[in-house]
């Protein structure tokens, strides 16, 4: 145990460097392409004064080259966080960007960073204090990834390459620009890691402050929900216990409705801003709603969301660009779907008992596991009470015993993956039909499935042209990435 402890905490140190050395060269790479590149759109520079601005914001503006390269760097939706931060939520539009990530730089600001205010300005405090957010926030991320797949895949080697696949991969431009895809993605599988350590409460905190940074972040009620399932079927079916059940379904609503609770007052502050005091006559269109959901009708009117819009043929390159990333969702859950056929069916029912017990925090009503010998021996004498002396059945217990240990039954093909997958299934749904497709690529990114799978073919032999083609495809992105992004070309 003490050396699998030192291994770990080894590959861990060794991940951090790498995590930290992914982002320097992605920093290293924005930097040179918009060196030798002109931008294709140069107003994000431009910064009209807030509408609501009250006070002489002069002394706050510096003009420096260290200020003009900052503020310069500014692209894309990065434009909206920091006008957030500085002016609050101005246009409707603007409730499309949560506000965990403004949050966190106007904190940075006007605390660590406050010092430079002076020097350079307070925009250009706020890019770089964007900039930290976004870069720290990731290293976490890969941390809680790895020590999320050494819980789940139970191979240290294994989630150890999963995690170095997640610091180099295809959307890496992202998690280093002042963008909400660290945050979600820390908060995301944080949330996963402290949930199979039996701290569910804590993992209610970290799921809804990653609905609080994306709006996808509400999706990751659906882990609690999948181990309220099947601990109230234990309660009711194993247990016989009707008050146990009830408790267990209690806890998971208020658990789920926790984590969309920052979603929806966000949506409530929406409505108050902008429809609260007005006429019928004045209201925008969904104020007058069954349902006045304001994300739903900026992603509509504004965005062009809905399902099959996107289907154009104009938008071909877009779903070209998309094809790698959808490409390696399908085969992950495919793959997954083959092997494991009964858990579909079952929606994780059929999962052996083995399973159950090593998976403990999703499957069963123990929220620490702690064997012992009189518990062994008890179960196994009820077990052999319950059993006919039938040696047919013998030799069947023994085959499903010797299936449940078997290596396709371990790693990414265990029972402790699956509510992942579903997870990866309806988020990759959602980026093909509903969404602009080329923002699957950064969408997806946070979806621990797709490093475990990527791991899994880059370890076995009779896939290792996969290995190449998966370090390819990460290393050209990574590149198109970086030079298109940071030069306000269109990337995803």
């Amino acid at each position: 145990m003490t050396k699998a402890m030192e291994s770990k905490s080894r590959k861990e140190s060794i991940l951090i460097k790498y995590a930290i050395f992914s982002r320097l060269l992605v920093l290293f790479l924005t930097l040179l392409w918009r060196s030798l590149l002109q931008p294709y759109d140069t107003s994000a520079a431009l910064n009209p004064p807030c509408l609501n601005h009250k006070e002489d914001s002069s002394p706050f503006l510096v003009a420096n080259a260290a200020s003009r390269s900052l503020e310069n760097s500014v692209v894309w939706d990065s434009v909206y966080f920091l006008r957030i931060t500085e002016c609050g939520y101005e246009y409707e539009q603007t409730y499309a960007f949560l506000p965990l990530l403004p949050f966190f730089i106007s904190i940075l600001s006007r605390t660590v960073f406050a010092p430079l205010v002076p020097f350079i300005g307070l925009r250009a405090v706020m890019v770089l204090s964007g900039y930290t957010v976004s870069n720290l926030a990731f290293v976490f991320a890969a941390i809680y990834l790895f020590r999320v797949s050494v819980i789940i895949l139970k191979d240290t080697e294994a989630s150890f390459r999963a995690s170095i696949i997640f610091c180099f991969n295809p959307a890496s431009i992202f998690y280093s620009s002042i963008y909400s895809e660290s945050l979600y993605a820390l908060f995301s599988i944080g949330g996963v890691y402290h949930l199979l350590s039996g701290t569910s409460n804590v993992a209610v905190l970290w799921f809804a402050l990653s609905g609080y940074a994306r709006s996808n972040g509400v999706l990751n009620a659906g882990y609690i929900c999948f181990q309220t399932m099947h601990r109230a079927y234990e309660a009711l079916y194993q247990k016989r216990r009707i008050y146990l059940t009830m408790q267990v379904l209690v806890a998971g609503l208020v658990r789920c409705l926790c984590i969309c609770l920052p979603f929806v007052a966000f949506q409530a502050y929406g409505y108050y801003n902008i429809c609260h005091g007005h006429t019928i006559d004045e209201m925008r269109p969904w104020c007058k709603g069954r349902i006045p959901l304001l994300y739903n009708f900026i992603q509509i009117h504004y965005w062009g969301v809905g399902f099959l819009k996107y289907f154009q043929f104009k938008q071909l390159p877009n779903f070209l660009l998309a094809t790698p990333i959808l490409s390696l969702a399908v085969c992950s859950i495919m793959s997954y779907m083959k092997s494991r056929p009964e858990l579909f069916i079952s929606l994780g029912f059929q999962a052996t008992k083995k399973e159950k017990r090593s998976a403990a925090m999703l499957y069963s009503l123990k929220d620490v596991v702690e064997p012992s010998v009189k518990t062994s021996t008890n179960e196994g004498n009820r077990d052999i009470r319950q059993r006919k002396p039938s040696s047919k059945k013998d030799v069947t217990v023994t085959r499903v015993a010797a299936e449940s240990s078997s290596p396709e039954k371990s790693g990414y093909f265990s029972a402790d993956v699956f509510p992942f997958i579903v997870h990866l299934g309806l988020m990759a749904t959602t980026a093909f039909f509903i969404m602009h497709v080329q923002v699957a690529t950064r969408f997806l990114s946070a979806s621990p499935p797709l490093y475990w799978f990527a791991s899994y073919l880059i370890a076995s032999p009779k896939h290792s042209k996969w290995g190449y083609l998966i370090w390819s495809y990460c290393a050209a992105y990574i590149l198109l990435g970086t030079l298109l992004f940071s030069n306000f070309y269109p990337f995803t």
